[in-house]
């Protein structure tokens, strides 16, 4: 039994394992951007991006001049920027691609704890450099919205976990009945080749007795 349980804890760090779901990430959007600058020292247009740390990056194509608000819907091909996971914030900043090395507007630890207004905004300002406003609903707390809006969401939230809840239950359940039915015929088959040994012996013995003529018959006058 004790090699049944250890068993059982290995396959269970296992199901754990293969689900990442069961750390929420928050999908954000870029909604608008305001650069004041350029790094370019020829007159060409800047190419402007996003990226957090071990992400791949993010063009703004539309940014190309200083002064100018651009606004977005968060349908556009290069959207979203990224996803921030429940507690862990991400480095993440905007560049300017460049011939030999690339410009900083400006990096900054990224959370999602940043969106605290009660329309799921956060806005970073660097000063001389840049003026950006992201989009997250997933990542707004509850108690900043109102009583109508925060229930469909909190509803859908614990379906959510739930149904992961649930799944997860099947298959350990399902995981455990074959662990321990496989363990089950083990043992059976364990006890199977003992006793076929165990007959195997007793007819190497009797042929052994024949042999040396002191079997059963061999007292019989």
């Amino acid at each position: 039994m004790a090699r049944v349980r250890r068993l059982l804890l290995f396959l269970c760090s296992i199901i754990l394992s293969c689900f990442p779901v069961l750390i929420p990430a928050a999908v954000v959007t870029l909604d608008s951007i305001e650069i004041f600058t350029t790094h370019e020292w020829l007159p060409m247009k800047p190419a402007v991006y996003f990226r957090c740390n071990g992400e791949n990056r993010t063009f703004l194509p539309d940014v190309k001049e200083k002064h100018v608000v651009y606004t977005f819907k968060g349908v556009e091909s290069w959207q979203p920027l990224t996803e921030l996971p429940g507690i862990k914030c991400k480095r993440c900043g905007f560049y300017e691609k460049d011939a030999l090395s690339d410009d900083t507007f400006d990096e900054w630890e990224f959370c999602a704890s940043d969106f605290t207004k009660p329309d799921s905004k956060y806005t970073h300002f660097k000063d001389k450099e840049l003026n950006a406003t992201f989009l997250c609903p997933e990542c707004t707390p509850h108690g900043n919205v109102s009583d109508n809006s925060s229930r469909p969401k909190e509803d859908s939230t614990g379906m959510h976990w739930a149904v992961t809840a649930a799944i997860i239950a099947v298959v350990s359940s399902v995981s455990i009945v074959g662990l321990v039915a496989a363990y089950k015929y083990w043992q059976k088959r364990k006890r199977q080749q003992e006793q076929a040994r165990f007959l195997r012996l007793f007819e190497e013995t009797d042929d052994i007795e024949d042999e040396l003529g002191i079997g059963p018959l061999s007292h019989v006058v």
